[in-house]
């Protein structure tokens, strides 16, 4: 009878047991470099585990599953934890949303956790965090910039570089990039990137300028530079070698960044700032040039006012010349000649001016003042243009034209006094044909007796060319090879996805051409129906040397000039085949 209650209690005991499901996570706010650890928990063996799709992350390593029990005071828990390893792929508030479990025919749920995302933060490098290769591995994302402390609108560049040693880069793509707010910046085009030797933190390494930028600060006080982060492919020595010596690579990804920047800009000194001055700053020479200082009645003269040098061209006013009022003068043409560089803008800028006089005599056009803020000397310089003197030869003078409007003022000319009369009048039918018996009724008539025909014949050609199995494969054949032998194109600073392409797309041409499946795709089969359809020998064994590299090219070193040559290599290949097969 007591084993009997024993049972009893400790049926009751489960019976009473709460069930528990709630989802853990290591920190709800980290960077974009670092990982997050989250894990499922329950106290029941449940089943049909479902975890969460985890978007806005990529996971790292998960699920691992760990079980315990026990018994304590004749009293026994259980608990079953998922456990996953996540890396941020994005900046923001990211939800991890519901994981599942299904026990006793009852579905329970986890919360949804909320996860701030910031920017990249510095770390310590954890030594047990790499277990694989030597350690020695480099891969660190630096911004380098020219000054820390410029003045307001003086010239600063950017380089992004990316360090690396004893590893394996094979692409990345920006996470989050640079902002530049309260600076006027342009990037500089990179129009291949290249591998050149340097060190860094005193150990020799390689590295690739990815990005270079020019700023011109438009605030003065302390300014932040956001910071690039990338997702780099890497690849990565492991202690394992293959059947020929050769070491075994591991792909994996890293998260980089550069790391904010902050930037103490100076302003522009106060005390001797010239009264009319624009904000140019950099090192200029100002003229003001007429095109002509004679002319008659009728004539016109331009006026070009222009500044040329080297400073932040594109950022500032040119001053306005102040004409007499027998001169009326029109608005500017304003054209600008500007190069960007890393030594910042240079070049020429002008405004045109437009001069027409009203009236016989001789005018001065008063000299005109430039100033800017010189940054080798760290003052202030000012150019004044030479007093321009125009001489209109004939007209009539400015008194007795002023003498002349008066007297007319009342006066009404001839030409005016209809002026509001409409003298031509159009005529307007109000008689309109009819519908009925028109061209446009009969041409709606009898439209779909053509139409009709048409549709039929249109229809019966697309049914020959769907029923046609064998020609539509040969069509799609041709039209992925070209697809892929593009797409391989794109890729040519991407090793592994242009090996991928390049080896679908000499698939697909075969498949084109010699009318075979995959299945069929054996190096002698493919030798032996190549030959047979007239194709040269050397080219077959080209080809087939080509297709064989592909896949190994994949997991070997390569250098952009190797993956050129060899789809320069397959261009060629294919042409070849394509006028030789019959």
């Amino acid at each position: 009878m007591k084993r009997y209650l024993i049972l009893l209690l400790f049926t009751f005991q489960g019976l009473l047991a709460q069930v528990q499901f709630e989802a853990r996570v290591s920190k709800n706010t980290l960077g974009l470099n670092e990982r997050l650890r989250i894990d499922f928990i329950m106290n029941v063996d449940g089943d049909n585990f479902d975890q969460p799709s985890f978007d806005g992350f990529r996971v790292v390593a998960g699920p691992s599953q760990q079980v315990s029990q026990s018994w304590i005071n004749g009293r026994s828990s259980f608990q079953k934890i998922y456990s996953y390893i996540l890396q941020p792929a994005q900046k923001g508030t990211v939800t991890i949303k519901q994981a599942s479990i299904e026990f006793n025919g009852q579905i329970y749920k986890t919360s949804p956790i909320k996860i701030v995302v910031t920017n990249a933060v510095a770390q310590e490098r954890d030594p047990n965090d790499r277990p694989q290769g030597s350690g020695s591995e480099t891969l660190n994302l630096v911004a380098e910039i020219s000054k820390t402390n410029p003045y307001l609108n003086e010239p600063i560049t950017v380089v992004y570089k990316l360090y690396f040693n004893n590893i394996g880069v094979t692409g990345f793509k920006e996470l989050a990039k640079p902002k530049y707010n309260d600076f006027w910046n342009q990037n500089i085009d990179i129009k291949q990137l290249t591998i050149e030797e340097g060190s860094y933190q005193g150990q020799r390494c390689y590295y690739v300028v990815l990005k270079k930028t020019i700023l011109y600060p438009q605030k003065s006080g302390r300014l932040t530079i956001e910071p690039l982060s990338l997702d780099i492919g890497v690849q990565l020595p492991t202690n394992r070698r293959d059947m020929f010596g050769q070491m075994i690579l591991s792909d994996d990804n890293k998260i980089v960044s550069a790391g904010a920047k902050t930037i103490n800009v100076r302003p522009l000194p106060e005390a001797s700032k010239p009264e009319g001055f624009s904000g140019a700053v950099g090192k200029f020479t100002f003229t003001v040039t007429p095109t002509k200082t004679t002319l008659k009645n009728g004539e016109s003269l331009d006026l070009i006012v222009s500044a040329t040098g080297a400073g932040n061209m594109k950022l500032f006013t040119l001053p306005k010349p102040v004409v007499p009022n027998a001169l009326e003068m029109y608005d500017p043409v304003h054209d600008e000649k500007v190069t960007t560089s890393l030594a910042g803008m240079s070049g020429r800028i002008s405004d045109k001016y437009t001069i027409i006089p009203q009236y016989k005599g001789k005018y001065a056009i008063k000299p005109m003042q430039f100033s800017y803020f010189d940054l080798n000397t760290g003052s202030y310089k000012t150019i004044t243009s030479q007093e321009i003197m125009i001489d209109v030869l004939d007209g009539p003078m400015q008194a007795e034209a002023n003498t002349t409007a008066t007297a007319s003022k009342n006066v009404i000319s001839k030409t005016e006094q209809f002026k509001y009369v409409k003298l031509k009048t159009t005529l307007v039918s109000i008689e309109k044909n009819d519908f009925y018996g028109s061209n446009l009724y009969y041409a709606l008539l009898f439209a779909p007796f053509i139409i009709l025909p048409i549709i039929i014949l249109a229809k019966k050609k697309k049914e020959a060319i769907d029923s046609d199995v064998t020609g539509n494969r040969i069509k799609m054949n041709n039209k992925l090879a070209k697809k892929y032998l593009s797409e391989a194109r794109k890729q040519l600073n991407n090793k592994e996805p242009f090996y991928i392409a390049l080896e679908k797309a000499m698939h697909n041409f075969l498949k084109a051409k010699l009318h075979i499946e995959t299945s069929e795709m054996s190096k002698d089969n493919i030798r032996e129906l190549l030959l047979s359809r007239n194709a040269n020998p050397e080219a077959v064994q080209s080809f087939i040397t080509l297709t064989e590299n592909c896949e190994f090219a994949r997991y070997a070193p390569a250098s952009s000039a190797s993956i050129q040559q060899d789809y320069d290599k397959a261009v060629v290949i294919i042409s070849e085949l394509e006028k030789q097969i019959v």
